[in-house]
């Protein structure tokens, strides 16, 4: 793997358009067969003509490369500008720490650790032109799924279940961690969905029936689809031939061709400003096109951004519109050189902030907030989005 620092939220913001529609396979419980998921997801979506990557953020339990058919402990060959070169298999790009080490060899890494490889399996692997680049994260909320949300512009999340009780109590858990980091929920597909019988097609619904339809209903998301048992299933991806390439016509793969025209749909309802967006203002390149609202869209997700003599303009979901000055934005950071990090105190003397002060750049931080360089050299400001629409103008700190 290359050493290369991984990039600031501004550096990042202006190298990621390539990755296409970044969408994070998630589950708050484990053994709910996600990564079966995901890698049938991404072989469909591929099979569809559409160009996928996969990064298999699982670091401690990597499986997506042996689902389909790729060697692990096999490190990847580097490019001239010194960029991983992804495995591919089935018309799918994957990168994974299974290529990094063999099964004998577990991950053992800490926190910072695993933020450091995740930079990397995103922002130095040679992609190329994606349309989907699907994260099959780890089960839980823990750092994988902060790292992944605060620092990567998502276009959205699928959560896998089962029917199961315990299971859509614990995928509950998860989406609402996801929904607090902006990450729009594009819906919920529920795994072994009762067993056909191969004998004499009697379906047997060992989990409960219609458990991830009610959760979705129950929680205002998409109900994507539900994918029943299949042991064919498990023998596909034992093989490394995914079960929509082995058995196409089978009930599991026609559920998952189902749900990946569900997923394509819902990614492309939108329901915000496209991220990620780099915008120099001076000379306007980067600048985000405004979107347009998405019914049942969230209000404090931004649809247009603008700057004029008046200040930052944006239009929100909702269609309201506001306009904060340049010197009241810069007032209002809160970040550590700017507010006290424990008791919320200022520490900007308001007298030191130029009444001609402007913003140099914006660029997204995730889907969540914008940073904002000031023609004073600050940059370290992080504004969310919940906390620009609570701003009153009138009411920021002055001299």
């Amino acid at each position: 793997m290359s050493s290369t620092t991984p990039q600031s939220d501004s550096d990042q913001a202006g190298h990621l358009a390539h990755l296409g529609r970044m969408i994070a396979i998630s589950s708050g419980k484990g053994g709910v067969g996600k990564s079966t998921v995901a890698a049938n997801m991404a072989v469909t979506l591929a099979r569809q003509g559409l160009r996928v990557g996969v990064v298999d953020a699982d670091l401690y339990g990597p499986s997506i490369p042996g689902m389909l058919g790729i060697p692990g402990d096999t490190p990847p060959a580097m490019s001239p500008e010194r960029k991983v070169i992804p495995a591919e298999a089935h018309g799918v790009k994957v990168i994974s720490m299974a290529m990094l080490s063999g099964d004998d060899k577990p991950a053992v890494l800490r926190g910072p650790m695993v933020t450091k490889y995740l930079q990397m399996f995103i922002t130095q692997v040679e992609w190329g032109e994606l349309d989907f680049l699907l994260l099959d994260l780890p089960p839980g909320t823990g750092d994988i799924q902060l790292t992944l949300a605060q620092a990567f512009p998502l276009t959205g999340a699928i959560v896998v279940s089962t029917p199961q009780d315990v299971s859509l109590k614990i995928a509950r858990r998860g989406l609402r961690m996801l929904e607090q980091v902006s990450v729009p929920i594009l819906g919920i597909v529920e795994n072994m969905s009762g067993f056909t019988c191969p004998s004499c097609g009697e379906v047997t619904h060992i989990f409960h029936q219609g458990g991830g339809a009610k959760i979705a209903e129950s929680l205002g998301v998409p109900f994507l689809g539900a994918i029943p048992l299949d042991p064919a299933i498990v023998d596909s991806g034992d093989s490394g031939a995914p079960l929509v390439v082995s058995a196409p016509q089978s009930p599991a793969a026609q559920a998952y061709d189902a749900i990946a025209t569900a997923l394509t749909g819902a990614a492309d309802q939108g329901g915000g400003l496209r991220v990620p967006f780099d915008w120099h203002i001076g000379d306007g390149t980067g600048k985000p096109a405004a979107a347009s609202p998405a019914p049942g869209g969230a209000p404090d997700q931004p649809v247009a951004l603008d700057y004029g003599a008046e200040g930052l303009r944006i239009g929100w979901q909702d269609g309201t519109e506001q306009v904060i000055s340049a010197r009241d934005l810069r007032l209002s950071c809160r970040c550590a050189a700017c507010r006290d990090e424990m008791s919320g105190a200022a520490l900007l003397n308001p007298e030191t902030v130029p009444l001609d002060i402007v913003p140099t750049r914006i660029w997204s931080v995730g889907n969540y907030a914008i940073g904002i360089a000031f023609s004073d050299g600050h940059s370290s400001g992080i504004y969310t989005f919940t906390a620009l629409r609570a701003l009153e103008t009138p009411e920021a700190e002055d001299v």
